[in-house]
């Protein structure tokens, strides 16, 4: 009795119940322009939200501050208009958001966030950006940190999947921009249970020495951060309004295993998907 058990434990597992021991999520990206008229950015939302939808994707994360522009001197009751526009955009096409934007809160502040919506426009949760950056090199001027006020790190449930966001310098901690120590957010992440996560960037662009430079440091830092939370990332970043410089950071999803799943060339407006597979 003791073989009969023991073979029919070595039985493969049907390739239904492998399949069901994973779940799939398609993830598209939009690699837009963000400027601070936010019709024209939502109209550039609007496109990703068509690009998602023709590619079937189940959620689109676009880059930092999209809906707003990058800025805290953002106009809310026009971000508040875009935004129900953008909802209905993506209600009408079954696409869930990451929404990259600059909002001010009921408490009257100002955040730089991430906001997720289902599918159906159902607001899931925001990730506010922590690590708010200040030119090191330059203590006297503003920035972000002087700006901007931030939330406690949260995870979002999407399709019954655990996943969390981070904002650009939330996930490298880039050190002529960070004033305080690095938290590895990605990684607390990681312990929270995010299996994805959705980077909403806006990096800026550069040519020369100094792309080459800020880009080895973003991409080594992105690639060994999901190989040590085993985690996959999506990762937005914002396209040149002008079109004629390459990005800081490559847009795109890296796997688990700190490889490029798919890479959005540098320059310009760019989309992209991936279906991704995680193990329950």
């Amino acid at each position: 009795m003791k073989r009969l058990v023991l073979a029919l434990l070595l039985i493969p597992c049907p390739a239904s119940a492998q399949e069901e021991a994973k779940i799939r999520l398609r993830v598209a990206g939009a690699q837009i322009p963000v400027v601070r008229d936010v019709a024209a950015n939502v109209a550039a939302i609007g496109r990703a939200i068509d690009y998602a939808a023709a590619e079937k994707a189940d959620i689109v994360v676009t880059p930092e501050g999209s809906l707003s522009g990058y800025t805290h001197e953002f106009d809310q009751a026009a971000v508040a208009r875009g935004l129900a526009e953008v909802l209905r955009r993506a209600r009408d096409a079954k696409v869930a958001l990451a929404l990259g934007t600059c909002f001010q809160e009921e408490d009257g502040r100002p955040y730089n966030e991430l906001r997720f919506y289902d599918k159906e426009g159902t607001f899931l949760g925001v990730h506010a950006k922590i690590l708010l950056t200040s030119r090191l090199a330059d203590p006297g001027r503003k920035g972000e940190a002087d700006w901007f006020s931030t939330k406690p790190l949260r995870t979002v449930t999407l399709n019954g999947l655990t996943v969390g966001g981070l904002i650009c310098n939330d996930l490298w901690a880039n050190p002529e921009w960070t004033a305080k120590d690095d938290p590895h957010l990605s990684l607390q992440l990681s312990k929270l249970g995010a299996k994805v996560i959705f980077h909403s960037v806006n990096a800026g662009a550069g040519e020369g020495e100094e792309l080459t430079l800020i880009r080895a440091y973003h991409e080594s830092n992105l690639r060994l951060r999901a190989r040590i939370g085993r985690q996959w990332i999506v990762v937005a970043n914002a396209a040149d309004p002008k079109g004629a410089r390459a990005g800081h950071v490559t847009s795109g999803v890296v796997d688990p295993k700190g490889k490029w799943s798919v890479q959005a060339e540098p320059m310009g407006e760019r989309f992209f998907a991936a279906t991704i597979e995680i193990e329950k």
